[in-house]
């Protein structure tokens, strides 16, 4: 599975690589605009929070400041959201074709993938919250004994409750995971077979069943290594970050200004964008894969779907193998 990812990877890089840079390119673009409207937001007490004197800025002050980035915030979620969902509809469009061994071009790809992208939304939203309404329920429920056991000034009660609840999270958590692993197969299922959100999940029930540990072991070790490979590649962002901090006091003056220390934010910022950006484009695309060809593999070895391949192949199949069995792609 690893090697097939790291080999569409290099053989489907263009598509894969140029719709994450894309997507995630235009998402730091926004955050980098709204940044800017987060400043102009704050451009009647600008110069004073820039000014050489020294002092921190007044509370009142920054009370806009403090808005302005909150809403930055949550249109920065929102955009990266949606970014990622289209990139995690359109691997699986790229691997439709790489299995095949067909090119496909870039118009192609976000024309499928943005078709299924609300599709994509929904079954992550679904599998999120299935997975986080049994820890809710227990969270709720176990804070409602603590307040009624506190009320009651039962003081010696308390241990054991708390007790009681480590233990109860620790049961649930592997509960959350197996959930997670049952239906990690649903976001490839609805651009692969045009499922809807809840038949996906079905879908992908369906063909974790018998097989989890196999889908669990693989998918675990994707992602550590995305998460390995796009914490490597931050790291030089990381140490450029932290130069700063290498000064002496005297380099920048005993107490910086607010306009020295804006800046310095405002740049590490940028840093961070940037760091992330590259780290995506890596890190959104191979775990996706990897679970896109467990998929294959998984109705490969249940429902045959070898002949299926071929005959959808056809020409670009080597002559060697003979032409293709009958079968309905």
């Amino acid at each position: 599975m690893l090697s097939g990812a790291f080999t569409t990877i290099g053989r489907y890089w263009k598509p894969l690589i140029g719709m994450a840079l894309t997507l995630f390119g235009a998402a730091t673009l926004v955050m980098i605009v709204a940044l800017v409207v987060a400043a102009s937001a704050v451009a009647s007490q600008w110069d004073e929070l820039t000014s050489s004197s020294s002092g921190s800025p007044d509370a009142a002050q920054l009370v806009p400041l403090g808005v302005a980035f909150g809403v930055l915030m949550v249109l920065g979620m929102i955009t990266y959201l949606l970014a990622s969902a289209v990139v995690q509809a359109a691997v699986p469009v790229v691997l439709q074709e790489a299995v095949l061994g067909r090119p496909i071009r870039f118009g192609e790809v976000w024309k499928r993938a943005w078709a299924r992208v609300w599709s994509i939304i929904g079954t992550v939203f679904l599998t999120g919250l299935i997975m986080l309404v049994p820890l809710a329920l227990f969270l709720a429920g176990f804070a409602g004994l603590m307040i009624y056991m506190i009320s009651l000034g039962d003081e010696d009660g308390v241990v054991p409750l708390i007790v009681a609840g480590l233990v109860g999270a620790l049961l649930i958590g592997p509960f959350a995971v197996w959930l997670w692993v049952r239906f990690s197969l649903a976001p490839t299922v609805v651009v692969f077979e045009d499922q809807r959100p809840v038949a996906a999940l079905r879908r992908s029930a369906q063909l974790v069943r018998g097989t989890w540990w196999r889908v669990f072991g693989v998918g675990l070790l994707a992602y550590a290594i995305a998460s390995m490979i796009g914490y490597m590649i931050q790291m030089p962002f990381q140490a450029v970050g932290m130069l700063p901090g290498m000064f002496e006091p005297e380099d920048m003056g005993a107490d910086p200004s607010g306009g020295e220390l804006i800046a310095l934010f405002g740049g590490l910022m940028v840093l961070s964008f940037v760091s992330q950006l590259i780290a995506q484009l890596f890190t959104a695309i191979f775990p996706p894969l990897v679970v896109g060809l467990l998929y294959v593999d998984l109705r490969m070895r249940t429902e045959n779907l070898g002949p299926v391949l071929a005959e959808a192949a056809g020409p670009t199949l080597p002559e060697q193998y003979g032409p293709p069995p009958p079968a309905h792609v």
